[in-house]
This record gives structure tokens, C-alpha cells and sequence, in this order.
């Protein structure tokens, strides 16, 4: 199904799939210097887009993940009439005490449509281009390879003699932790810079198509050095550090988060400072027949930290100065 058609058909799924690739981009980079903000939103819509830098790579990526990863749950979901299981290997040995069975999820459907939605955003054939579609293309590997096989036993008073399995999709969470990794060991490419310019030449598309397909399919790629995510940058839409929430303390925090305020402030030449923030939240709530619920307010005071200028050492000496000066 292609066109007009195709669209009114999926389109709801697509928004929903890239929407999703966003507030998972969001989670990943919650405690980074770069925490996919609103104007990362535009990444996944392709708008406008000029950088190349490694955390483009994941957002082209992650959102192209997304997308598929709805169409294909939507698929399974029966959502679409033209669209059902994965059953083009039931009946067929799996291997030792087990064959192919069940409801498999269509990632093939899923993969078909998104490449149509997604990959049809890039019209040209820059070295910009090849790298979105590379990207986009490595977040529908992601998909695939964290699919979970799923089993059901068969036998006599549950011996489990013969094994029924079909392929599921694994949680988008999971997809997410997989391609930040993938993220962490991006590769830079170099590409002539002077080819670059050329935009859709055919030297520049010779060039550049031959430099993408040596890479493997499943590996992002970026073409751009990060800027300094600690400044404030408007041009950039980058919002700096200041003012960022760090983590100090707490339950079951990963070393990467105990790390935080030393990633968001000390190192950006900030200095971290604790506030004191009252809570207020919904609790003991009961049941009343019938039929609401009824909860009182608590109140809680906690320390939370954030990210603050450094005081200049001559601050504090130019004010005295100017009380000075007043009386």
C-alpha cells in the first residue's frame, strides 16, 4: 500500500513511533551534558536539520526505531487489516526439541513501512543524507536484534518433550539501552570537505555512497565533533548546563548517575548547590462508594542540587565597593 492511501492508514502509528523515539531519547540522556531537548524534536522530522554530530546519529536512530517498533506492535495488535503475524516459519525445526509456532511480530512489515515514512524525508545525496539514512537503518537493526524468543511447552503432564516459539519484540526501554550503547562507540567518518559542498554532484554521491556501504548496517555513524554542551548556544539551541538538576545521592543510583553533578557542573566550571524544595503530593487515598477516591496532600521537604554559577572572586569586593560608595 503506497500514497494517500498508505498514509491515512499509518500515519497516526508513525507520529505516535516517532514521538515515542523522543521521550526514549529523553530517558537515555536525562543525566548528560546534552539531554535531547525540545529543538532535538525537529531531528526526528528532519526539519531544518544541518548538524552531523554523534548525538544526531542517535536521534535519527532512536526515532526510526520508534516508528517501526509502533507499525509493527500495531501490526500484531491487528490494528491493520492488511497486516497479521509472522507465521512464515511455522512448522519448520528450530532447532533441539523445538519448532517454529505461535504468533511471531512482523518486524518485516514494520521495517517496509517505516523505510517508506522515514527514509523518503531524505531527498538528497550529501554526505548529510547518507549518514541519516545509514542512521535511520541502524535503529531498524536495533529492533531485530533485541527481539526476545518466546516458548511454550508441549508434552505429556507438562514434560516439556516439544517447544512451540515465535519471535517478540522486546521493550522500547531495551532498544533504547541498546542503541546508547551503540551511540558510545559511534564512528566518526571523514569525508572531503570539498565533496561535502558538492551536495548532490555526482562526484559527491560516488564518493559518499562509497564511503556508507563499507560500514556495517548496525553501527551509527557521524560526520561532526560535538559542540560544548556546557555553554549556552541560542544559534545551537543548546541551553548549557546552568540550571540543571544533578544527582548527589539516593537509592539504587548507577555509577553513571552518582557521576552527574560532577559531569553537569564541576566540569563545566559550575558549582553545585543544594535547595531545599517542599513536595507536594497525593497520598492515602481511599475508595468511597461509589465511585471516587478521595486522597489527602503531603508534604515533603527534599534536598535536590543543581547547577550554579561560580561567583566571580571580585564580586563580593565590587559590591562592598559600591556600599561604600553609597553611604
Amino acid at each position: 500500500m503506497t500514497g494517500p492511501k498508505a498514509y491515512l492508514t499509518y500515519s497516526t502509528s508513525v507520529s505516535i513511533g516517532a514521538h515515542s523515539g523522543i521521550e526514549e531519547c529523553k530517558h537515555q540522556f536525562t543525566w548528560e551534558r546534552w539531554n535531547c531537548p525540545e529543538s532535538a524534536l525537529q531531528l526526528s522530522t528532519h526539519n531544518r536539520l544541518r548538524s552531523a554530530t554523534r548525538e544526531t546519529s542517535f536521534v535519527h536512530a532512536i526515532s526510526s526505531a520508534g516508528v517501526m517498533y509502533t507499525l509493527t506492535r500495531n501490526c500484531s495488535m491487528g490494528d491493520f487489516e492488511n497486516c497479521g503475524c509472522d507465521d512464515s516459519r511455522n512448522g519448520r525445526v528450530g532447532g533441539k526439541g523445538w519448532v517454529w509456532g505461535g504468533c511471531s511480530d512482523n518486524v518485516d512489515f514494520g521495517e517496509k513501512i517505516s523505510k517508506l515514512f522515514v527514509d523518503a524525508l531524505e531527498t538528497g545525496h550529501d554526505s548529510r543524507a547518507l549518514m541519516n539514512l545509514h542512521n535511520n537503518e541502524a535503529g531498524r537493526q536495533a529492533v531485530k536484534a533485541t527481539m526476545k524468543k518466546t516458548c511454550k511447552c508441549h508434552g505429556v503432564s507438562g514434560s516439556c518433550s516439544l517447544q512451540t516459539c515465535w519471535l517478540q519484540l522486546a521493550g522500547f526501554r531495551e532498544i533504547g539501552n541498546f542503541l546508547k550503547m551503540k551511540y558510545n562507540k559511534a564512528q566518526k567518518m571523514e569525508v572531503d570537505k570539498r565533496k561535502m559542498r558538492a551536495g548532490n554532484s555526482a562526484e559527491s554521491r560516488g564518493t559518499t555512497a562509497g564511503t556508507f556501504s563499507s560500514l556495517l548496517a548496525g553501527e551509527l555513524v557521524f560526520l561532526e565533533d560535538s559542540p560544548d554542551y556546557c555553554t549556552r548556544n541560542i544559534s545551537l539551541g543548546l541551553h548549557g548546563t546552568e540550571g540543571r538538576e544533578c544527582l548527589q545521592s539516593g537509592k539504587n543510583l548507577s555509577l553513571w548517575e552518582k557521576r552527574s553533578c560532577r559531569r553537569l557542573c564541576t566540569e563545566c566550571g559550575l558549582k553545585m548547590e543544594a535547595k531545599r524544595i517542599e513536595l507536594v503530593t497525593s497520598c492515602n487515598c481511599k475508595f468511597h462508594w461509589c465511585c471516587t477516591v478521595k486522597c489527602e496532600q503531603c508534604r515533603q521537604v527534599v534536598t535536590k542540587h543543581y547547577c550554579s554559577r561560580r561567583e566571580s572572586p571580585f564580586s563580593n569586593n565590587s559590591r562592598r565597593r559600591n556600599r561604600g560608595y553609597r553611604k
